[in-house]
């Protein structure tokens, strides 16, 4: 069957298998010469791709919940969405939220996503109490930062090379209210997005919009949140309300998102979002999952797909940096359609993501060009000491990868210790030379 993830690139043709039981993986694990785990594909690229992918979403039973700790157990499959659906009434959020609630529990963990809280707490694997992994070889182990804690730092944002995770303890955040108390605030360059980024870097959720079609300038719109308490709340429902949402039917013609369209979308959004400056209650979804709102919200990339290109540079080169990758991108003539900027923290996985300075996450639809103009946007960013998210990737060179992880090496030594077969594959790591005979 044809297989492709979120971004409808690369597309490939592959075997797909899944499972209800550990019996079942077991068996799976020695019957496949080489496979990759996947969960729900809302990855950005081919990192859960390989001619064998084992589907872990059917592997989805809420294992216990302390309700006095806040420690949620469930199987790896388990969606974030179906955590929220049984938590939040309980008062109960989780720690850290990418932009989707359609992932697994073991897809974040393998990713070590992040949120809009990253500068305060941390990605996703920070939040694991512990998790249970089949090892390649057969060999259930658990793993924390008290037990193998090195297989532990390369599990989380291990990109599931290392084996195939079955069930995690996480660490929930209580909450009085499914809302958000938001503040907006329209920034008219660059230069101030950053420095509201500054100013707020005690709040807990910051993230800005900016349009980069205005050359030189990139106005954008600065988004701080803090969870409201009972009294503060529109109401003191812990269900988020049911909104209907839109759905994309088809992939849209490429004139629909042309330059000039982009650009009156743009100056609609900036001024739409100027009106409702100031603060706001918004919930749960509307805050965090907006685009969970419009189903196949990828088609409107096209029937070639897109590429999210997503990287971070160190804080003390992040403004001039910023500056010169965008005035890089302007002089290709090839625009972002999205652009968001986030502060991070500090990195904790070997080859988790995340470090202490500011990620821009743009959006490519796949036109003529635009490989020549990442691959020379790799260059300036490794050159800034910054590097690219591997959930993103679908075509960054090995030289690039290497450069971007410095502990890509001890990564091999861990997975060559339990993997040695390289049963663990998927296109990405081919590509990067993340095999344990590589090393």
């Amino acid at each position: 069957m044809v297989i492709a993830n979120w971004n409808s690139y690369p597309r490939i043709e592959a075997n797909l298998w899944d499972f209800r039981a550990e019996a079942e993986a077991l068996e799976l694990l020695h019957k496949l010469d080489s496979c990759i785990p996947r969960g729900m594909g809302r990855s950005y690229g081919d990192c859960s791709l390989a001619s064998h992918i084992i589907s872990t979403p059917g592997f989805n039973r809420f294992i216990s919940l302390d309700q006095e700790q806040g420690i949620l157990e469930c199987e790896a499959g388990t969606s974030l969405k179906d955590i929220l659906r049984v938590i939040l009434p309980l008062g109960w959020f989780l720690p850290v939220t990418p932009g989707t609630k359609y992932i697994t529990l073991g897809g974040a963990i393998a990713s070590d996503v992040h949120g809009k809280n990253h500068h305060i707490h941390g990605a996703f694997g920070s939040h694991v109490h512990s998790l249970r992994m089949l090892t390649p070889q057969g060999e259930v182990i658990t793993c924390s930062r008290e037990q193998n804690p090195e297989v532990f730092s390369a599990v989380c944002g291990g990109m599931g090379l290392v084996g195939l995770i079955l069930s995690a303890r996480i660490r929930l955040m209580p909450i009085h209210s499914v809302y958000i108390r938001q503040k907006t605030i329209p920034a008219g360059s660059l230069d101030q997005l950053m420095e509201l980024f500054e100013l707020n870097e005690d709040c807990t959720y910051s993230v800005a919009w900016m349009d980069c079609l205005s050359r030189g300038q990139n106005p954008g719109l600065f988004m701080l949140g803090e969870h409201c308490t009972a009294k503060e709340a529109p109401d003191r429902n812990l269900s988020p309300p049911e909104r209907a949402g839109l759905s994309i039917p088809g992939h849209l013609p490429g004139w629909v998102l042309s330059r000039a369209a982009l650009k009156a979308f743009n100056s609609l959004y900036y001024t739409r979002g100027r009106a409702n400056a100031g603060y706001s209650f918004q919930d749960l979804e509307s805050f965090f999952y907006p685009l969970d709102r419009v189903q196949h919200w990828n088609r409107l990339y096209g029937s070639k797909g897109f590429l999210q290109y997503q990287f971070v540079l160190p804080k003390e080169d992040s403004r001039p940096g910023l500056k010169r990758i965008l005035d890089h991108i302007n002089s290709f003539g090839l625009p972002p359609y999205l652009a968001v900027l986030k502060l991070l923290g500090s990195q904790k996985g070997l080859l988790s993501f995340p470090m202490r300075g500011y990620t821009l996450a743009l959006d490519f639809p796949m036109k003529p060009g635009l490989t020549a103009l990442l691959n020379t946007l790799d260059q300036l960013v490794h050159d800034l000491g910054g590097r690219v998210y591997l959930a993103k990737d679908a075509r960054m060179n090995q030289n690039s990868f290497i450069r971007g992880y410095p502990e890509n090496r001890r990564f091999l030594e861990i997975k060559h210790g339990l993997d040695p077969d390289n049963k663990m594959t998927s296109l990405q790591s081919k590509r990067l030379g993340l095999c344990a005979k590589a090393y």
